[in-house]
């Protein structure tokens, strides 16, 4: 479990990358002409967008409870869709998103989920995900790279960085996957590093419970391994919860009546801007995509437009989940606690 110190550190580093972001976005801004702007919106396409962010943080949830009832486990949708939200939450205030799967891991090991299984699935998730975008990038560079060139412009750099990235995650999990037994000899390197620390104390039977851990670990890849059409059903929610993303930049300059840009159009560009902030270090990657998104749209939306659109776009999309999912968040953390650690 993250300590007390680490989460107020987290919180801190997110609320003042916040602020730096809201200011360079709002400096030299006329105010009340984008809450105009923002105003002039159709309810249906802001009830939209919002529908299209709560299926993409839930969809995570339907992928653990349709690979957990694949394994025979007796599992409900509501207590994996609490996973699922939970996970977003960390994700969104750690950089790269990096603490969203180890607080899914330690709530599935609560309610008395084997570690090697939850470990397989999280992992399972994380390669169809990072697969996914590197099929889109790797798709949008081959048939329509001059138009990404030209619409991104100088960002296209950080658009190749997202792509090798993910591509280095993908053969990282494989990698685990393929040779479990690294992950004994990892395992041990950290024990005794921990232990000269003396962060952990000595403990005979701790390699004992790792061979054991890596034995399940086996077991549940041999699962997958065995069970192909699963780990396809996967990909497929994935790829619908990626363009349900991309979509909603769509449903929001519909929302303003704009026309004369395509749905595909629009999609591949949101697409692009996803694919380049990704992997970036900085929690929610606030600030760059702010940044990327300017670059990208600038063409797409009228200057009335343009930050309206933005604003819009990452309220629903990231700060209105994060607000959501982070009250489910505490709620669990409560719920932990009540009945103890």
């Amino acid at each position: 479990m993250v300590s007390k110190n680490k989460k107020r550190i987290q919180v801190l580093l997110f609320v003042v990358i916040m602020g730096f972001t809201f200011y360079a976005v709002f400096h030299k801004q006329d105010l009340p002409t984008i809450w105009d702007s923002i105003c002039k919106m159709s309810c249906a396409s802001i009830l939209g967008a919002m529908a299209l962010s709560i299926f993409f943080a839930s969809a995570e949830g339907i992928m653990m409870w349709y690979l957990l009832r694949s394994m025979g486990n007796k599992c409900r949708l509501r207590q994996c869709l609490r996973y699922s939200w939970v996970g977003f939450f960390y994700s969104g205030i750690t950089p790269s998103a990096t603490g969203g799967q180890p607080m899914q891991l330690y709530y599935m090991n609560k309610d008395g989920w084997k570690a090697s299984e939850s470990t397989v699935i999280l992992m399972t998730m994380a390669l169809a995900y990072k697969l996914v975008l590197v099929l889109v990038g790797t798709t949008m560079l081959i048939v329509w790279h001059q138009p990404l060139k030209s619409y991104m412009g100088n960002t296209i750099l950080l658009y190749f960085l997202g792509i090798v990235l993910n591509l280095g995650v993908i053969l990282v999990i494989i990698g685990a996957m393929a040779f479990p037994n690294i992950l004994i000899q990892v395992a041990g390197w950290f024990e005794i590093l921990l232990v000269q620390v003396r962060i952990w104390k000595p403990k005979e039977d701790r390699r004992e419970k790792v061979k054991e851990f890596v034995g399940q670990y086996q077991q549940a890849v041999g699962f997958m391994a065995g069970h192909k059409s699963r780990v396809l059903v996967v990909m497929l929610i994935t790829a619908l919860q990626r363009f349900s993303m991309f979509l909603l930049t769509y449903v929001i300059y519909k929302g303003f009546y704009l026309a004369g840009e395509s749905v595909w159009k629009i999609m591949e560009l949101q697409a692009a801007v996803t694919i380049s902030v990704d992997m970036l270090p900085v929690p929610g990657a606030q600030g760059i995509t702010e940044i990327v998104y300017q670059a990208v749209f600038g063409n797409i939306f009228t200057e009335e437009y343009l930050v309206p659109s933005m604003l819009v776009s990452r309220g629903v999309n990231f700060y209105f989940l994060l607000v959501f999912c982070g009250v489910v968040a505490a709620l669990a953390a409560i719920k932990v606690k009540k009945h103890g650690n």
